[in-house]
C-alpha cells in the first residue's frame, strides 16, 4: 500500500538506424466514451501528446504519465504505438531501490514496513504523535473513507495518511495503477526493443541493525501527514480534473493545474530522516533523476528514435528533466509544437 507512493519516482542499447524515423503522426484515438456525469472521464482515451527531444537527427519521444488516473479509463495512443515501432530503445522512469540482502525493494516508502517498522516506537498511537486537531481531522475523514479499522491506530503517521489516501482514491473513482507503463512495455516487447531502466539502488549491509535502528527511531512525518488530510479533504476535485486533463491529452490544463501532490513532504520524512541518511538512502532521488539523464543522452547518440517514460511532474512541473535537457543543448519540443 505505501509503496504506492514511491516516485515512479528508476543495458545494452541496440544499434541505430541508418535513417531517422519520421516523427508520430498527431493523429490521436479519438475517445469512444466521455462520461462527465460524476466529473470523471471513461472509455478509450489518448492521454497527452508526446514531447519531442532531438539534436543531430536523433530524437527521444517522452510521455508523460500520471497517477491517479479515472479509474475506468482505458488507455491507447496512436502517437505512442507509431513512436514505439520506429523505435530501438524503450526507457523506463527513474525508480530508486533498497538491496537488503532478502530481495530488491523499489520503494523508500516500503523501507520501515520492511524493517518490520511499521508501527510508532514505544507502542504510541497516532493521537499521542500528531496534534490534537489534525487527530479530529483524521478521525473525521478516517471513518468517511476507512470505518472503524482499529489497527491502524498504531501505525506511524506517514503510513496512516497513505492508507488513508489510497481509500479516499478508491472511493472518488481515481485508481494509482498505472496501465500506461504496462501497455507501453508489452508494445516494446513485441516490438524487440531494448528496455532500459533507470534504478538507483542503495544497499543494506548489515540489516538486522536496519531492522532494531527502525524500530526505535521516529521519523519527522507531521508534514507529510497533515499535507496528506488537506489533499484528501480538500483537493480531491482537482485531482480529477487533472486526471481527466491528462486523459484526453489536455497538455494546457496539466501545465496550469494546481501542484496537489503530497509525495515531495512524505519522500523527505524517508529519505531525510537520519536512519536513512545513515544507511545511505538519502539521496537516492536524485541519483535516480540523473542516472535517468545520463541514460536519456546515451540514447539519444546511439538510436535514430527512442521512446521514454516520465511523471508528468518530471516533465512539467518545477526543475522538470525537460528542461534540463534543453540546459544541456537538446531541442525540446512540447505536443502540438513539432
Amino acid at each position: 500500500m505505501a509503496g504506492m507512493i514511491a516516485m515512479a519516482l528508476l543495458p545494452a542499447l541496440a544499434g541505430a538506424q541508418e535513417q531517422v524515423a519520421p516523427q508520430p503522426s498527431t493523429t490521436q484515438v479519438e475517445p469512444a466514451i466521455t462520461d462527465l456525469a460524476p466529473m470523471m472521464v471513461s472509455g478509450i482515451q489518448p492521454g497527452p501528446g508526446l514531447w519531442k527531444v532531438s539534436r543531430d537527427g536523433h530524437v527521444l519521444w517522452v510521455l508523460g504519465t500520471l497517477a491517479p488516473l479515472p479509474k475506468k479509463m482505458e488507455w491507447r495512443s496512436q502517437d505512442v504505438e507509431q513512436a514505439i515501432a520506429q523505435s530501438q530503445e524503450l526507457l523506463l522512469p527513474p525508480t530508486l531501490s533498497l538491496d537488503t540482502g532478502r530481495g530488491m525493494f523499489r520503494s523508500l516508502f516500503l523501507i520501515p514496513a520492511l524493517l518490520k517498522a511499521r508501527k510508532n516506537p514505544d507502542g504510541k498511537t497516532l493521537q499521542d504523535v500528531v496534534p490534537a486537531d489534525q487527530y479530529a481531522r483524521w478521525s473525521v475523514l478516517k471513518a468517511r473513507y476507512i470505518g472503524s479499522d482499529k489497527g491502524i491506530e498504531q501505525w506511524r503517521p506517514i503510513f496512516a495518511a497513505t492508507e488513508l489516501y489510497m481509500a479516499a482514491m478508491k472511493r472518488s473513482g481515481l485508481t494509482m495503477g498505472n496501465p500506461v507503463r504496462g501497455q507501453v512495455e508489452k508494445l516494446a516487447k513485441r516490438g524487440n526493443l531494448t528496455i532500459t531502466d533507470a534504478t538507483s539502488t542503495a544497499r543494506l549491509d548489515d540489516p538486522k541493525a536496519a531492522i532494531k535502528e527502525f524500530q526505535r527511531t521516529g521519523l519527522e512525518d507531521q508534514t507529510c501527514f497533515v499535507r496528506t488530510l488537506e489533499v484528501i479533504d480538500r483537493e480531491i476535485d482537482t485531482m480529477r480534473d487533472q486526471a481527466n486533463a491528462w486523459a484526453v491529452g489536455d497538455v494546457d490544463a496539466l501545465r496550469n493545474s494546481p501542484q496537489t501532490s503530497q509525495y515531495a513532504a512524505c519522500q523527505t520524512a524517508i529519505s531525510e530522516s537520519a536512519i536513512a541518511r545513515k544507511f545511505g538512502v538519502g539521496n537516492l532521488r536524485q541519483q535516480s533523476l540523473q542516472l535517468w539523464l545520463q541514460k536519456a543522452e546515451t540514447a539519444l547518440s546511439r538510436n535514430a528514435s527512442t521512446v521514454g517514460l516520465l511523471p508528468i511532474g518530471l516533465v512539467l512541473g518545477r526543475d522538470n528533466l525537460m528542461d534540463q535537457l534543453k540546459a544541456r543543448g537538446y531541442t525540446v519540443e512540447a505536443p502540438g509544437e513539432y
